[in-house]
């Protein structure tokens, strides 16, 4: 028989808004540890050291929280209309990552575990927490225990109904629930994530190097980008949706409904030309309320490509990161990279910043 404090959660969390529900014990298997403590041993992280100093937090919900019995893992569909590798055949247009076209995700995400954890509270009064990625919190291994999906060949969760497109958040609960059956691997021989990483980030399924990893490097990493990899990343200017776009099971996904997760005019095909002349205050403007503007303007620049446009229309870069790989990017140039065609019609980012 079936858990009613289980079904019941499951039922308002769905009416709640959330397209997928699952629960899982407040546990991880050796395996997930493991994974983490040899991606971290390998270097396979890069500069995230937040990653190495909360391994062991990460890797046992109850040393994140000793009171957790259960976890409940949701999830909101952002799957896009379009194509997001459309793109790569516009070089004088920017990509900017699916999740990041919209709405920040961790607002709206945050607002609706805020209700649906008010809730459970009215109905069972006990202890919980509620988090949304920017915790110590191993979401993608929870969400395969809880049966939401499973971690595909390029480390993310698939979903048989949502494919590549999920946001996940948990709500830890002291209530000891009966969890779900975890989902198990459907990949097969497939390996069209693997192949078609522009940077080889992949060095083994189920493994990944953040080093060679385009997100990593156009969001999280703080330096200059690797000279070797500059060419590979291409018009890729936050984050990269290669390995997840090419994924079968996205066939069955369908397009978001969620306002938040539209994506924005002015985010779909950004004019790489006018990115780069934008000063902090256009920056803030066009990316407000965008999870891009965590990013900040100088580390936003440094991604942007298309270094002969820049010396033509923009005034010399005072931020030492964005000079050094503005230069680096020249000599590419000089070297037959990195020229791309200009495309001065239509609408764009200035365009809507003058209300256009």
């Amino acid at each position: 028989m079936a858990d009613p404090i289980r079904e019941a959660i499951r039922d308002q969390a769905l009416a709640f808004g959330f397209d997928a529900v699952g629960f899982a014990t407040a546990e991880l298997d050796a395996e997930a540890r493991d994974g983490l403590a040899e991606f971290i041993a390998r270097g396979h992280h890069g500069d995230m050291g937040w990653l190495a100093g909360t391994a062991a937090r990460r890797g046992d919900p109850r040393a994140l929280w000793p009171e957790a019995r259960s976890v409940v893992v949701l999830g909101v569909n952002y799957a896009p209309e379009d194509d997001p590798l459309e793109l790569a055949q516009r070089p004088d247009r920017g990509a900017v990552s699916v999740y990041a076209r919209g709405r920040d995700y961790h607002d709206t995400l945050k607002r609706r575990l805020k209700t649906l954890a008010h809730w459970i509270n009215e109905q069972w009064p006990g202890a919980l927490k509620l988090f949304v990625d920017t915790a110590p919190v191993m979401e993608k291994p929870l969400a395969e225990r809880a049966g939401l999906g499973w971690q595909g060949k390029h480390t993310n969760l698939v979903s048989r109904q949502f494919g590549s497109w999920l946001f996940l958040g948990e709500i830890y609960l002291s209530l000891a629930l009966e969890p779900d059956l975890p989902e198990r691997d459907h990949c097969g021989s497939c390996s069209r994530c693997l192949d078609v990483c522009p940077t080889k980030a992949f060095p083994a399924p189920h493994r990944l190097d953040a080093r060679r990893c385009i997100s990593y490097l156009t969001i999280e990493h703080k330096g200059m980008i690797p000279v070797e990899l500059r060419p590979l990343i291409g018009n890729r200017i936050y984050g990269c949706d290669d390995c997840l776009a090419v994924c079968p099971w996205n066939k069955f996904a369908r397009a978001t409904n969620e306002p938040d997760f539209l994506a924005r005019a002015e985010l779909t095909a950004p004019r790489l030309v006018e990115l780069a002349a934008l000063d902090d205050a256009a920056f803030r403007k066009l990316f407000a309320g965008s999870a891009v503007k965590r990013t900040g303007r100088n580390r936003f620049l440094r991604n942007v490509p298309a270094p002969a446009e820049r010396a033509r229309r923009v005034p010399r870069e005072e931020d030492p990161l964005v000079c050094a790989e503005w230069d680096q990017a020249a000599l590419n140039a000089a070297d037959g990279f990195g020229d791309q065609p200009i495309d001065d019609g239509g609408e764009g980012p200035a365009a809507a910043r003058a209300g256009g």
